[in-house]
């Protein structure tokens, strides 16, 4: 692969390890914070979910930065407000500042779920477009070892310092935000938007040296055929249903697999299976880390075996694995590390499958003229059930017990295989304009 695609590929899949702490890093934090402001359960959820409401606001929206101002300029802000948002709940001493500054702070991670991924499918080769978009995907899954990690020596080290846990974020921020200068715009991005062939040209020339020619007109034809459609930018048409039905389905199954639940709960999770405090925060590292590794193993896969066969195989893991942590919930002497096994097995197979093909497929599924729509579409559906789940998941387990609410979620697995098995096309290997051409309607 071109050295120069795979270090611009690696800076703006930094996006994706803030995505990734901020995600994570709250799960070390939540009790004593809800003890700081003395929460109530409900006023305790808001404030845990308050991040996803605003990642998916940012995600809803994160497509009018990147259309009009371009990729890179987008994930410039971005970082600004990851770096601000991480310092400001650092200090925050008032609960309505603080939830305020999660809220913008999920902005970022809503605006990056979509960008990122973008520019990176943009400017990579079709061969090698799954290994470099998963790239988002592995930082995503390494910000939450990190976060888990720093979590735990904090909470060592430090007295379970909360604030240190949030504030340590602006590092990794302004590290991105230094970065970004070295990054060029997105040569679709240039055709598409600012009709700047050129330079478009010279990027292209970059990550292509042999084919840039022949890639460069099939951006253009494939630009030319979209102007003479009057309603080619208009997301929801005839021309754009199977993609958009696709980006919304494996989004929304990505989150009814549990998995945000199971990062922002972690500890409570396996305290509910009766493991001890610094157990359970041992415990989710291990996930962490679990999540990490079968990342890198579907790295190796993704573009070889197919992003098909990735979640094939993952589904029935899923079915298993979810199958039997509910079994364990429901029996009357629960064994917390079996449990733990269970989930890191879990997470195994939704690393090696969900995790790794989420992003990669709904960044190219979707035709030039509304890649950015189509991303802003998966990536609404993904947030917005992740904020349905984690505010509801502390209120459903103690209703319904951990048993009946794992048993949902291997329900929901068995729907997903069937997804799979029936609707979900294969990519790999293909230029985006030849998807386009197999998944749209004329």
């Amino acid at each position: 692969m071109n050295r120069k695609v795979i270090f611009w590929s690696v800076i703006m899949a930094l996006g994706g390890f803030l995505f990734g702490f901020d995600t994570a890093v709250i799960s070390g934090a939540e009790q004593a914070i809800q003890k700081y402001w003395n929460l109530t359960d409900l006023q305790h959820g808001f404030t845990i979910s308050i991040a996803l409401i605003g990642t998916v606001t940012g995600a809803f929206f994160g497509r009018i930065p990147a259309d009009r101002l371009g990729r890179k300029i987008s994930l410039v802000i971005i970082a600004f407000i990851f770096l601000f948002a991480s310092l400001g709940t650092a200090v925050a001493t008032n609960w309505y500042l603080f939830v305020t500054l999660r809220f913008i702070g999920g902005l970022g991670v809503g605006a990056s779920s979509v960008i990122a991924p973008i520019y990176i499918s943009e400017i990579a080769p079709a061969t090698t477009r799954g290994r470099l978009v998963i790239l988002f995907q592995f930082n995503i899954v390494l910000g939450i070892l990190v976060s888990y990690g720093s979590n735990y020596l904090i909470g060592l080290l430090f007295q379970d310092s909360w604030r240190l846990m949030l504030g340590i974020m602006a590092i990794p921020s302004l590290l991105f935000l230094l970065l970004l200068r070295f990054v060029p715009e997105s040569p679709r991005w240039l055709i598409l938007h600012r009709s700047q062939h050129d330079e478009a040209r010279r990027t292209l020339q970059l990550v292509n040296p042999e084919g840039y020619e022949q890639e460069m007109e099939n951006i253009v034809k494939a630009k030319n055929e979209e102007e003479k459609d009057t309603n080619a930018e208009s997301l929801f048409t005839k021309r754009y249903r199977l993609p958009a039905t696709l980006a919304v389905l494996i989004a929304f199954f990505n989150q009814v697999s549990g998995i945000n639940a199971i990062i922002y709960y972690a500890p409570r999770i396996f305290g509910m299976a009766g493991l001890g405090k610094n157990a359970a925060l041992l415990s989710t590292t291990g996930i962490g880390a679990v999540n990490l590794v079968f990342t890198m193993v579907a790295i190796f896969f993704i573009d070889k075996s197919g992003r098909k066969t990735l979640m094939t195989i993952g589904s029935f893991g899923l079915i298993i694995t979810l199958g039997l942590v509910s079994y364990a919930f429901y029996g009357g002497h629960i064994n917390g590390y079996l449990v733990t096994v269970y989930l890191m097995a879990y997470i195994a197979f939704f690393a090696f499958s969900q995790g790794a093909v989420i992003w990669v497929f709904i960044s190219e599924i979707f035709p030039n003229q509304v890649r950015a729509k189509g991303q802003t579409l998966g990536s609404f559906t993904h947030w917005a059930m992740a904020t349905i789940i984690a505010f509801s998941f502390p209120y459903i387990t103690d209703k319904l017990g951990g048993g009946n609410t794992f048993l949902f979620f291997t329900v929901m697995m068995v729907l997903q295989l069937i997804f799979v098995w029936k609707l979900m096309p294969e990519t790999k290997g293909k230029s985006l304009e030849q998807i386009e051409r197999t998944l749209t309607m004329h």
